[in-house]
């Protein structure tokens, strides 16, 4: 097993890819594989180390790619199987690892099963493979039980023969059956699949969901949750590690792991389960002194338990940009309170984005990025509401803005949309971007030492450069109650960050390493983090 410190994957910073939204080759107005291919020298220069696809797998696209209808084929608006084995290929001979997103909990209603088991009927033993169940009521009327989606109402669907079927997210995503032998059987064919055409790691989507209670209780009957971080969720991926390591032990599993007990959390992080997992308690916390140590100082005892490297991660494909986060009165993350027309400093939001990633890229471990905010993106928010897609905007009946808003596709050149994107007389992109992208894109940041996008390619060079950064050891250093400080490794590497309101000074230090803001002499000011040499 590759558990030792030198593991790829304890010291990655890994850029994670919407491939609809990151470049068009093919003039669709969609991204695709070819596209990125066409940008890898971009990421290559960026100084990243592994790349993560979200779901690029045959699908309706009813959810962006996480309804898969065919787990082993590429969406046609994406590329072909051949599209992708080069991408693996070529990225690998840049130094770049590849991971991509499999999908356990669920299948698309257009995946061979579900068709399958919907024309069998009710009884057959297709319908075994999901949660077919019938209803309530003196006719069937009523759902089997009122558990709540995520993505806000029902978890079940009536089908034309009176029988419902599971779906925690979306009706167009029926819940596998986790119990069943040949569900289990066609997750090790899916892992095997890609792991023999080169993929160095699978992030395992809703890792927690995929054991039910075969009663389907209500959630408050049981002391058990009925659906979510059941003990037997660790029976699929302790299956899974044993499938990764029949591949040399280099090969990681990385999962979404939404869970909120650090204790609970890090049983997913055990030696022979998941390698790692994204860290939502440092994504979703609010700009603050107190709360951020809290969340380093639990993140890092709770990894420490069970011999795991922690990841520290600022945006993804499902949360508000940070600069728009940042930018708020509350700077905290949660679905539950998110809605439209929230007010946003944009330029507070920027300069705390940039404060936060130092802090990040300083905490040891693991650091995920997405796609676009090396160009400091913001949330787009005045997206027509006829143009949105998410289900999580149409199911909460318009009143969660959804995803949609950090999906839009990336700017790379050029005064007008589509910004490079795609060609100039291509399909318009499949979500609008703004006009003033344009100061944004990469080509307008390129060479422009003020740049987010600069700034970002500066800080990657110096993680790479310093055996301090990465895993390993960390320990605080005497600091005011608003600023974190600490001291990395064994080259007189600290890291201090201000996020109170006033400026505060520099510890002693022979040299400044970088700053996220310029510094007032010897004084950090409010919402910067500065590197040192002490």
């Amino acid at each position: 097993m590759s558990d030792n410190a030198s593991a790829w994957w304890r010291n990655a910073v890994i850029y994670q890819v919407y491939p609809r939204s990151f470049a068009d080759a093919d003039g669709d107005g969609v991204g695709d594989l070819n596209g990125f291919r066409s940008r890898l020298p971009y990421l290559r220069d960026l100084g990243v180390d592994a790349v993560w696809f979200s779901p690029w797998y045959r699908s309706p696209m009813a959810d962006g790619g996480y309804d898969v209808a065919d787990h082993c084929d590429i969406d046609p608006t994406l590329g072909t199987l051949a599209d992708a084995e080069a991408l693996i290929q070529e990225a690998h001979a840049v130094g770049i690892k590849v991971i991509i997103d499999v999908v356990p909990n669920h299948a698309s209603t257009d995946h061979p099963w579900f068709r399958t088991a919907l024309a069998a009927g009710p009884g057959a033993p297709e319908r075994d493979l999901f949660y077919f169940r019938p209803g309530l009521g003196e006719h069937g009327e009523i759902a089997p039980n009122t558990w709540v989606s995520p993505f806000a109402g029902t978890t079940w669907t009536r089908v034309p023969d009176g029988e419902w079927y599971l779906h925690l997210f979306d009706a167009s995503q029926p819940d596998f059956n986790w119990r069943h032998p040949q569900v289990i059987e066609y997750f090790d064919d899916v892992l095997r699949f890609w792991f023999d055409r080169g993929v160095d790691g699978i992030r395992i989507d809703s890792a927690p969901l995929v054991d039910k209670d075969p009663n389907l209780p209500e959630v408050a009957a049981v002391e058990e949750h009925p659906y979510s971080d059941r003990d037997d969720a660790h029976i699929v991926y302790r299956r899974w590690r044993r499938v990764a390591e029949e591949y040399g032990g280099d090969r990681a599993l990385i999962g979404e792991v939404w869970l909120y007990d650090p204790v609970r959390f890090a049983n997913y992080l055990r030696p022979d389960e998941m390698h790692g997992a994204f860290n939502f308690e440092f994504l979703c916390s609010e700009w603050g002194a107190a709360r951020l140590r809290k969340v380093i100082d639990e993140t890092l005892a709770a990894h420490a338990e069970v011999g795991a490297a922690a990841s520290w991660v600022l945006n993804n494909h499902d949360v508000t940009r940070v600069v728009s986060r940042f930018g708020r009165a509350d700077t905290a993350f949660s679905v539950a309170t998110r809605r439209h027309d929230t007010p946003v400093d944009v330029e507070l939001g920027a300069r705390r984005a940039r404060a936060a990633i130092m802090l990040a890229l300083a905490l040891p471990g693991s650091v995920y990025l997405y796609q676009g905010e090396e160009l400091g993106l913001t949330e787009v928010e005045d997206i027509p509401f006829e143009l949105r897609t998410d289900p999580m905007f149409h199911r909460s009946n318009q009143v969660d803005p959804g995803r949609d808003g950090c999906r839009v596709p990336l700017p790379w050149s050029g005064d007008a949309p589509p910004f490079g994107f795609s060609a100039a007389d291509a399909a318009p992109p499949w979500l609008p971007q703004p006009a003033a992208w344009k100061a944004y894109s990469v080509q307008a940041q390129t060479g422009d030492p003020e740049s987010m996008l600069e700034f970002y390619r500066r800080m990657l060079r110096l993680r790479s450069a310093s055996p301090s950064l990465g895993d390993g050891p960390m320990s605080w250093l005497p600091a005011a109650p608003d600023v974190l400080a600490f001291a990395r490794g064994d080259d007189d590497f600290a890291c201090v960050v201000n996020l109170g309101g006033e400026p505060v000074e520099l510890p002693p230090h022979r040299e400044v390493i970088l700053a996220s803001a310029p510094l007032a002499g010897e004084r950090l000011p409010s919402d910067t983090t500065v590197w040192l040499r002490t």
